[in-house]
């Protein structure tokens, strides 16, 4: 069947940086913005690692924000946490950004991939795993040199009830897209989260500048390379 959409992660696909370093380094930044109104900062990692594993394994009967909160407000019961929010808020405005030049490297050929994808009549999805807040996803986005607008859609954790590595998350983001997942192409670098989308019936490739094979798996069994032989096959499909 000829594919219709791409659907692309963005953390160490579009998005060029070391998954692991971004996540130290994104901690830090918040548990110590968040050290300045009260919250001890070893707590404050555990409830964030905390909620985030909720989302990752949330059943769909709730979006994966009121997920993530109701977790991250059980480990503060002293506290008012949605009185606390514009402290969150205020971090992703006005310090996430500061993030950025540690850890994410622009790559001209993200963009060039999106706009080569574009140029071919083709839909355009960013499947990133839907556990940031739509601010730190847009940033995000920035950060690789792309906008919002290049995306029929982005998931973030307003927006889903699944997360990777899940069938539904992949599912739903079809369901949204009026889509079959036989028409769609999952282009991502993690083996676990992205590559799972091929046992819905996606076409997929896996990006291996960042790659993220956590058990060491045969990635011979997927199409794969860096993003010239990504535009090879994306031809190949149309």
């Amino acid at each position: 069947m000829t594919i219709k959409a791409v659907l692309f992660d963005l953390d160490g696909t579009l998005l060029q940086m070391d998954q692991d370093h971004f996540i130290d380094t994104y901690l830090g930044a918040i548990a110590q913005h968040l050290a300045a109104y009260g919250y001890d900062p070893a707590l404050f990692a555990k409830a964030l690692w905390k909620g985030t594993g909720a989302m990752i394994k949330n059943d769909g009967t709730r979006k994966n924000e009121e997920v993530f909160w109701s977790v991250f407000k059980a480990l503060f019961p002293e506290r008012d946490i949605d009185a606390d929010l514009p402290y969150f808020e205020e971090f992703y405005e006005k310090k996430f950004d500061s993030v950025a030049p540690l850890v994410a490297t622009p790559d001209p050929r993200s963009k060039k991939t999106v706009e080569l994808v574009r140029s071919k009549g083709l839909r355009i999805a960013l499947a990133t795993a839907p556990l940031f807040p739509s601010v730190a996803t847009e940033k995000r986005i920035a950060w690789a040199g792309l906008s919002p607008d290049d995306f029929e859609l982005f998931t973030t954790y307003e927006n889903c009830y699944f997360a990777k590595p899940s069938l539904d998350y992949y599912r739903s983001v079809c369901d949204r897209m009026g889509i079959l997942p036989e028409e769609c192409l999952m282009v991502g670098n993690d083996v676990d989260d992205d590559m799972v989308a091929r046992d819905l019936g996606m076409k997929v490739f896996l990006l291996t500048d960042h790659l993220v094979n956590r058990k060491d798996a045969d990635i011979s069994v997927y199409p794969n390379g860096s993003f010239d032989e990504l535009w090879t096959y994306i031809d190949s499909l149309i």
